[in-house]
C-alpha cells in the first residue's frame, strides 16, 4: 500500500478507469486541474484503447488518476492529478507507477509528459518515479508558462 493510504481508500491498489468513470473523471479534473478537459476529451481518453488509465477511490470519489496513451513502444503521459485534499498522501506515486506498470505490460520502453516548469510538486512526484528533464517548450502553455519535457526510461 502506498505510502499514506488508510482504510479510508476502498483499495490500495489503483484500479483501471473505463467509459463509466467519465463523470468521476471530470469532478476530479475540475478540482484538480480546473477544467482542463472537457466532456468530449474525457471521452476519447476513456473510450480508446490505446489508452490507458489509473485511478484511486476512497468510497465513490476519485481522489487520483494517471493516464496516457501508447505510441509504438512510448507512453504519452496527458494526465496526472489527485484531489487537493488528498495531497502529500502519495495517491499521486501510487496512479503513476501502477500506469508506468501497465505500459511496460504492453510493451512501452519509454514514457515521456509535459510540466509546467514552475510546479514543483509535480516534478518532484515525476521525479520520485524516475523521470528525468530532457527539453523545454518555451511558451507551451496559453498562459505563457514553460514546459518541461520529463522522460523515464521502463525496461
Amino acid at each position: 500500500m502506498p505510502v499514506g493510504l488508510s482504510g479510508a481508500f476502498s483499495s490500495g491498489t489503483p484500479v483501471a478507469l473505463d467509459a463509466n468513470d467519465i463523470e468521476a473523471c471530470l469532478l476530479l479534473d475540475q478540482k484538480a486541474l480546473n477544467g482542463l478537459w472537457s466532456l468530449e476529451q474525457w471521452r476519447s481518453e476513456l473510450g480508446d484503447n490505446a489508452r490507458l488509465c489509473r485511478g484511486l477511490k476512497a468510497g465513490n470519489d476519485l481522489v487520483a488518476m494517471a493516464c496516457g496513451w501508447l505510441v509504438v513502444d512510448e507512453l504519452q503521459i496527458t494526465v496526472v492529478a489527485v484531489d487537493p485534499i488528498h495531497r502529500q498522501q502519495g495517491l499521486g506515486v501510487a496512479v503513476l507507477k501502477a500506469l508506468l506498470g501497465d505500459a511496460r505490460e504492453a510493451g512501452a520502453q519509454r514514457a515521456t509528459l509535459e510540466v509546467a516548469s514552475c510546479n514543483q510538486a509535480a516534478l518532484a512526484l515525476y521525479r520520485r518515479c524516475g523521470f528525468i528533464t530532457q527539453g523545454m517548450r518555451r511558451g507551451y502553455y496559453s498562459d505563457g508558462r514553460d514546459a518541461l519535457i520529463q522522460w523515464v526510461e521502463l525496461s
